[in-house]
């Protein structure tokens, strides 16, 4: 392991819930990882438990859980989520895009076909603290980072969470006023503190 401090690249201003803090990166000295190779050790034990048996479609919570793909923000781990508990949705930022506002919808379908009437699911908004996506408010980041992905730069400043009870209040609105979401399904949002371990509710499920 190296000695080097790591470097901060994004602080985040004021206090107050959800707020971001700091983005670090990891130490860079780790020569020896074995990559997909450790993982599918793990899985080979999985398959031998027989823990995918009790597998279902549906999920038993009825819960549809859209997050960051920051590995620190995994669901299983800090909802203690089981095998088919829920759906889970993963993205930078956590973010409402079009492509998850479609697979909510794919998953309503599916869920009308099997349940005519009540509640279908909860689709769950979870923002972090410490995210990644500040590197989007640096201009030079940004500006490089569009030229990357062919992407217009204005259109990506929008998308850094500097503020996740800020950020998360804006996609549950936008995931809540969409047609293609069943009015059966509720939405709710929350933050998720990467420091404390805890999930705070902002908006509470509805429609």
């Amino acid at each position: 392991m190296s000695n080097q401090e790591p470097t901060p690249l994004v602080t985040g201003a004021g206090s107050g819930v959800g707020r971001a803090t700091r983005f670090e990166l990891a130490d860079r000295g780790q020569p020896n990882a074995t990559n997909i190779e450790s993982a599918l050790e793990r899985n080979r034990a999985f398959a031998a438990a027989g823990g995918h048996e009790r597998a279902v479609v549906f999920p038993n919570l009825r819960l549809f859980v859209i997050t960051c793909l920051d590995p620190r923000v995994d669901p299983a781990h800090f909802l203690g989520l089981g095998l088919s508990d829920a759906i889970v949705v993963r993205n930078v930022g956590g973010r409402v895009t079009p492509e998850v506002i479609n697979d909510v919808a794919f998953i309503c379908q599916l869920a009308e076909s099997a349940l005519p009437d009540g509640p279908l699911f909860e689709a769950a908004v979870i923002h972090h603290t410490q995210c990644g996506t500040g590197a989007l408010a640096d201009d030079t980041f940004r500006h490089r980072y569009a030229e990357r992905i062919g992407a217009e730069e204005s259109t990506l400043l929008p998308h850094a969470v500097l503020d996740p009870a800020a950020t998360v209040t804006r996609d549950v609105e936008r995931l809540r006023s969409v047609p293609a979401i069943s009015p059966r399904v509720s939405v709710s949002g929350h933050v998720y503190d990467v420091v404390t371990g805890l999930v705070e509710t902002v908006i509470p499920a509805g429609r």
